[in-house]
């Protein structure tokens, strides 16, 4: 009988759920349909899914932490390239499969040469197979366990009878096991949020969302029509995020800035750095950036006001290339950003 490392010595991250190799496309404008549009250089490809981003993000930060992935890619030439990557970076890919069933996941990312707005076409592949059945927690000193994104892994996603989803049911045995547990969703316009991220929310300790998909699963519209932020509605669906499960804190991101509203109480504003567009070549990954920087940090214990500024600055790092984790540097230079940069004015909250 495996028995599990006490909290008080785990160390480190495992990530698992989407490995995705981005095929990043530079273009004039994004065309209507049956129109030309025009690449406009060669295409690049880059790391893709939250766990691959986020692990290779944190090795460029120089973290100096145990780094582990969790997931499936296929046999094949992108399913290569991501465990070669991973070694490059010293990841530990014992929990990464490669599997004959599918392909290793893909997306082509068309991104805007101006202003760095993106479309994607995604190929789900081998992530729509991996069900985590093969992981033993107690057989990790991880401290964290991150998993996304939810609503992109089709077997995760699936339903459990006694936790409500398998995703949940994984992040329920992680949190046995003594794991501190972190969740990220991905982006769509529908109505599964409550039916698919709900369930993972009571296994749960960080909760790390964007503003959309924040409002979409607790119910609120953070983005008004008008194109701005709705503190009040913000500071609201964190609440609700809270009350529906989420044992520690929920934080939720977006292009203005990040929130963060803890079980006890606490509630911390950021606002983005001032990057102006001539700085900006692509915005893929600033989400799973923002995301690392917050990871690191509540795994090293921060006060949430500096977990809360390396974040946005680690989102502002990406912002510099086309792909996804090709603008990470180290911590320090990621760091030094807010003074380059300085932040956007504060955002006040409404009461």
């Amino acid at each position: 009988m495996s028995v599990a490392p006490k909290a008080s010595i785990r160390k480190g991250i495992l990530a698992g759920g989407n490995w995705i190799v981005d095929q990043v496309k530079m273009i004039d404008v994004y065309p209507q349909r049956e129109q030309l549009a025009n690449i406009t250089g060669s295409t690049i490809h880059g790391t893709g899914g939250s766990p691959y981003n986020i692990l290779v993000n944190m090795a460029k930060l120089g973290a100096g932490i145990p780094l582990a992935a969790a997931g499936a890619v296929g046999r094949d030439e992108f399913g290569k390239r991501i465990l070669d990557d991973c070694t490059k970076h010293k990841i530990d890919t014992r929990h990464l499969k490669a599997i004959s069933d599918a392909p290793t996941s893909y997306t082509d990312v068309m991104t805007e040469v101006k202003g760095g707005n993106r479309t994607f076409f995604h190929n789900r592949g081998a992530n729509a197979l991996w069900d985590g059945h093969d992981l033993d927690f107690n057989k990790t000193k991880a401290k964290v366990f991150h998993l996304g994104y939810l609503m992109l892994l089709d077997e995760m996603d699936c339903a459990d009878k006694k936790h409500g989803t398998k995703a949940a049911r994984l992040l329920a045995a992680a949190q046995s096991a003594g794991l501190q547990t972190s969740i990220d969703v991905v982006s769509e316009d529908s109505d599964r949020f409550a039916k698919i991220v709900t369930p993972a929310l009571q296994y749960t300790d960080y909760c790390i969302l964007n503003e959309v998909e924040a409002g979409k699963t607790a119910g609120f519209k953070i983005r008004q029509d008008d194109g701005n932020l709705d503190t009040v509605a913000l500071r609201h669906a964190a609440g609700a995020l809270l009350q529906m499960g989420v044992r520690e804190l929920v934080v939720i991101h977006f292009p203005e800035g990040g929130f963060i509203r803890t079980r006890k109480g606490e509630d911390v504003l950021q606002s983005s750095l001032r990057i102006p567009a001539r700085d900006i070549v692509g915005a893929a990954g600033a989400g799973d950036a923002f995301c690392t920087g917050m990871l690191l940090g509540l795994h090293e214990g921060w006060d949430l006001a500096k977990c809360l500024e390396t974040a946005v600055c680690a989102a502002g790092a990406c912002l510099s290339d086309a792909s996804c984790t090709g603008g990470m540097k180290s911590l320090r230079s990621v760091q030094a950003l807010a003074k380059k940069y300085k932040f956007r004015p504060r955002l006040e909250p409404e009461y």
